[in-house]
């Protein structure tokens, strides 16, 4: 890809929402918004496609692999759905999908636009193809209310009760250490805007790996906090977040309330079993003693919630590749539990709905082989043609887990989401 023009965008007044606008026709794109919250570009935005690779069989990885390899001087996309896991361990899925995300999706943009302190790079594969910024400062972005939704639960309060007394039972007679365990709230014959959506999102939750993404008629609207991994020249870097609380606008409480995320022993014991899980992960790919635990029981504060984020680093072993990367650390042990094939098992067992991008991740490949990939988290997916959305929304459960609170969180880490589609839970 060439640069074909630059541009300073600080004087133009939310362009990046004019120019997703423009775009948001377009059958295949990939909108990556770190709502300046200090990452390497400002906002990344990948359209159509260039070249592809779209895949649901077992060999999925080793196709990812060739087409890396094909296109590896190109900026690269992708998208990988929770049950790639079925590739990657001998495991199974036979839930319901309303969304159908295929397992893997990477592709070679036509044209893309990258923001790094305000200054705007336009690139594409044609010296045809040039860009008219005109068309889109003469643009409104403002969005549309959305009309109210009839929301359901896939799972009754009652069965889900019953279900992580169950999950809980399983800790107890050491079967598992911790599970993640997700319920959805969906909703059929829906009609929403994705645009509109996604706007009415960020304007409430500025997360940095929020996005926009389309795969034909299926959409993800996200407003993810939480890293997979990170590629730095040779370092990979990974932060799994287990530990949440709400904020308060009094900032004596709010202070207040950091230090008890911090001090509370469940959280501490989610964090560090899930840390302990992917030293495990990352040491498969590692040169010997790399792995590094760089911060424990971070707290970082979002725009409703604090939350408890660990970063873990080491050093890749030389001519690794990026199959077996995503190989050895997929799904990310924050969305799993510990030990991670059982409670991959488990999930499936307790679980009604099929994850799709929910526990998957999204993210991009630079020409240097650099790379940043989210955990898919606070998101809603939506399918255009089947008119289903949902949101998947859980928490880890453990032997210290108090249900009602577990039920509560799942409200507390949806009220963005349920507050964009007008939803209100007493």
């Amino acid at each position: 890809m060439k640069i074909l023009d630059e541009f300073n965008i600080s004087q133009f007044k939310n362009f990046k929402f004019k120019l997703l606008k423009y775009y948001s026709e377009s059958k295949n794109f990939m909108f990556l918004d770190s709502n300046n919250l200090k990452d390497k570009y400002d906002w990344i935005f990948a359209i159509d496609c260039e070249d592809k690779i779209i895949s649901n069989s077992k060999n999925s990885l080793f196709q990812l692999n060739k087409f890396y390899k094909k296109n590896h001087s190109n900026w690269i996309f992708g998208s990988l759905s929770y049950d790639l896991k079925n590739h990657i361990e001998i495991l199974s899925s036979s839930n319901y999908d309303g969304i159908n995300f295929p397992l893997l999706n990477f592709f070679v943009p036509k044209f893309l636009f990258i923001c790094q302190d305000n200054i705007v790079k336009y690139l594409s594969h044609s010296e045809n193809q040039r860009f008219s910024i005109e068309k889109i400062l003469n643009l409104d972005f403002n969005f549309k209310e959305i009309s109210s939704l009839n929301l359901k639960f896939r799972i009754s309060k009652n069965n889900y009760f019953k279900n992580v007394s169950k999950i809980i039972q399983h800790i107890n007679l050491g079967d598992i250490y911790e599970m993640n365990y997700c319920q959805e709230i969906y909703a059929e014959n829906s009609v929403i805007n994705p645009y509109d959506t996604y706007l009415k999102l960020v304007s409430i939750s500025k997360a940095p790996f929020s996005s926009l993404y389309r795969h034909n008629n299926s959409y993800l609207i996200s407003a993810s906090p939480e890293r997979f991994i990170r590629k730095i020249n040779n370092k990979l870097f990974s932060q799994p977040i287990k530990g949440t609380i709400r904020r308060s606008k009094n900032k004596e409480e709010d202070n207040f309330l950091k230090m008890k995320l911090f001090k509370d022993d469940k959280e501490r014991s989610e964090n560090v079993m899930i840390v302990d899980l992917v030293r495990n992960d990352l040491s498969k790919i590692a040169r010997r003693s790399s792995v590094n635990v760089d911060e424990l029981f971070g707290i970082y504060s979002f725009n409703d919630l604090h939350h408890m984020i660990s970063t873990i680093s080491c050093d890749l072993k030389k001519n690794i590749n990026i199959d077996e990367i995503i190989s050895s650390t997929f799904p990310m042990g924050s969305m799993t539990g510990a030990p991670k094939y059982r409670a991959m098992e488990l999930i499936e067992k307790y679980e009604k709905t099929k994850r799709g991008l929910y526990s998957g991740s999204i993210g991009y490949i630079e020409p240097n082989g650099d790379f940043d990939f989210n955990v898919i988290i606070r998101s809603i997916q939506y399918n255009q043609i089947n008119k289903y959305l949902s949101i998947l929304v859980g928490g880890a459960i453990t032997s210290k887990s108090k249900i009602e609170n577990e039920f509560d969180e799942c409200f507390l880490k949806s009220k963005s989401l349920l507050k964009v589609l007008n939803f209100h839970h007493d």
